[in-house]
């Protein structure tokens, strides 16, 4: 039976490959594993060690922290506890398909026009919040 930080660290896991492009074979071969091993991580039916953590973390280019980022948070909300919107919201958006197409493209832009287009994106946020 998966454990529920198990569960939570699986599918961190999951959303920094699939935010990075990479398929479950190609992470386990950067750290030297079956991609199967990969697959039972991500679903929590396999506890990640301290030293693999560690391992994963350097080859998604994070700090071993961000695998349990917002853990409490979750915890709360499991507990009954008044979650912020927010926070629930952008986990949500984190994992849409479109939400990770569009970061891989802004990533491929280069410094210029990434600032126009957040740029871009924030006037018409400002539009859309005046039409309002």
């Amino acid at each position: 039976m998966a454990n529920a930080i198990d569960l939570y660290v699986g599918k961190r896991l999951r959303r920094r490959r699939r935010l990075l492009g990479l398929t479950q074979q190609q992470l386990a071969e950067s750290i030297g594993i079956r991609f199967q091993q990969i697959q039972k991580y991500e679903c929590g039916a396999n506890r990640v060690t301290a030293s693999r953590l560690f391992e994963l973390a350097v080859a998604l280019n994070v700090p071993v922290n961000y695998f349990f980022e917002g853990l409490q948070q979750s915890a709360e909300a499991a507990a009954g506890a008044p979650a912020n919107d927010r926070e629930l919201i952008a986990a949500d958006v984190l994992s849409q398909k479109e939400t990770l197409e569009l970061i891989r493209a802004y990533y491929k832009l280069g410094e210029r026009p990434r600032r126009r287009l957040l740029d871009l994106a924030k006037a018409l946020q400002e539009e859309n919040t005046d039409a309002a």
